[in-house]
C-alpha cells in the first residue's frame, strides 16, 4: 500500500465520521445535549435544574430529579410498588410486549413508567407520584395503576398531601380495555382522597396528553404547569384536520390552556418548592377549618335516634 492509497483510505474515514449520524445511544453517553443556541453541556443544564439559561427551555427530566428539586437530593423515601403480570392479552404487534417492556426496564432501570416517593415540602410531609417518559412514553398500564393507588393509599394511611407530577402521552394500547380501566381506578382513588379532606396538587410536564389528560391530571384541587408544556388530549393535527381551521402557533401550550382555564398557575422549575410549599399550607389549613365546622356541626346536630313503635 503505497502513501497515496493510505491518505485516500484516511480521507475516507474522516468523511464517514463526519456525515454519521449519531444514535440516540451516543447522545445518551455524551456529555452534551443540544438546545436553542445549539450543543450545551449536561453539567451546565443539570446545574440549572435542566432549564437552558438562554430561551428558559424546561428540559425533560427523570422521576428522581424531579424528587431531588422536590425533596432535596437524595432526601427522600422510594417505595417498591406491585407490579402485576407482564403482558396479560399476550400482544405483538412488530415486536412483543414483553420485549418492550424488558427494553424500558433495562433503558430506565424501573419496573414501571411511575415512581412513589415520600419527602418533605417545607416541612411538609408528602407523598409523590412521577412519570418516566423513557418508559414507552410514559404510558398508562395496570403496573403504573397500580403504582398510582399505592401512592394514593401511602397518603391517606399517613395524613399526607398528594402531588402527581403528570407526563404521558396516554393509555398503553398494548393493555386495550385493562389500561383503560386505570383512568375509572386513579379517578375513585383520587375521590377517596379527596373524602378524606387531603391535598391533591398535579404538577403537569412536558407532554402531558391522551387518557392521562382525561383522568387523573386534569382532577386536582390546583393544575401547576411548566412553561412551554405540551398539554393535550388528541394530536393538534387530528384538531387541525377535524375543524378545517388553522390553530393558534402556541395552541396546546401551558401558556395556551391556562387562558382556556384548565390551568391554574405556569411555575418555574426554580420557584416550584416555594409555590407548592405555600399552596399546601394554605390547603392543609382550609381542609382542618372544615374538619373542625364538621365536627362542631355534628355536635350541634346530633342524630335524631327514631322513636321506637309502640
Amino acid at each position: 500500500m503505497n502513501w497515496i492509497t493510505k491518505i485516500i483510505k484516511a480521507g475516507e474515514k474522516i468523511k464517514t465520521a463526519i456525515h454519521k449520524r449519531a444514535s440516540k445511544e451516543d447522545i445518551a453517553k455524551s456529555d452534551w445535549t443540544s438546545c436553542c443556541k445549539g450543543p450545551i453541556l449536561k453539567k451546565d443544564l443539570e446545574n440549572n435544574l435542566w432549564v437552558c439559561p438562554d430561551c428558559n427551555k424546561h428540559h425533560r427530566i427523570k422521576p428522581k430529579q424531579r424528587f431531588d428539586i422536590l425533596f432535596g437530593k437524595n432526601n427522600y423515601e422510594i417505595f417498591k410498588t406491585p407490579v402485576p403480570n407482564d403482558d396479560p392479552l399476550d400482544w405483538t404487534d412488530s415486536k412483543s410486549y414483553k420485549d418492550r417492556l424488558k427494553s424500558a426496564r433495562k433503558k430506565t432501570g424501573l419496573d414501571c413508567g411511575m415512581l412513589v416517593a415520600c419527602g418533605n415540602i417545607n416541612n411538609i410531609k408528602v407523598t409523590a407520584v412521577a412519570s418516566d417518559f423513557d418508559f414507552l412514553g410514559a404510558s398508562m398500564a395496570s403496573a403504573e395503576g397500580e403504582a398510582f393507588l399505592y401512592g394514593i393509599q401511602h397518603a391517606i394511611e399517613n395524613r399526607t398531601p398528594f402531588i402527581c407530577v403528570s407526563a404521558g402521552g396516554g393509555m398503553r394500547m398494548m393493555e386495550s380495555l385493562i389500561s383503560l380501566s386505570q383512568m375509572t381506578r386513579t379517578t375513585i382513588a383520587i375521590n377517596e382522597l379527596k373524602s378524606n379532606n387531603l391535598p391533591y396538587l398535579v404538577l403537569i410536564t412536558d407532554p402531558t396528553a391522551g387518557g392521562i389528560t382525561a383522568s387523573y391530571a386534569m382532577l386536582g384541587d390546583i393544575h401547576i404547569a411548566e412553561p412551554g408544556s405540551l398539554i393535550a388530549f388528541a394530536g393538534k393535527r387530528v384538531i387541525q384536520g377535524t375543524v378545517k381551521e388553522e390553530l393558534p402557533e402556541n395552541f396546546q401550550t401551558s401558556e395556551y390552556v391556562q387562558k382556556t382555564g384548565f390551568v391554574d398557575l405556569i411555575v418555574e422549575r426554580k420557584d416550584l418548592v416555594e409555590k407548592i410549599g405555600t399552596l399546601l399550607s394554605i390547603l392543609l389549613k382550609k381542609h382542618k377549618s372544615e374538619n373542625i365546622e364538621e365536627k362542631d356541626s355534628l355536635i350541634e346536630n346530633p342524630i335524631q335516634e327514631t322513636k321506637e313503635a309502640s
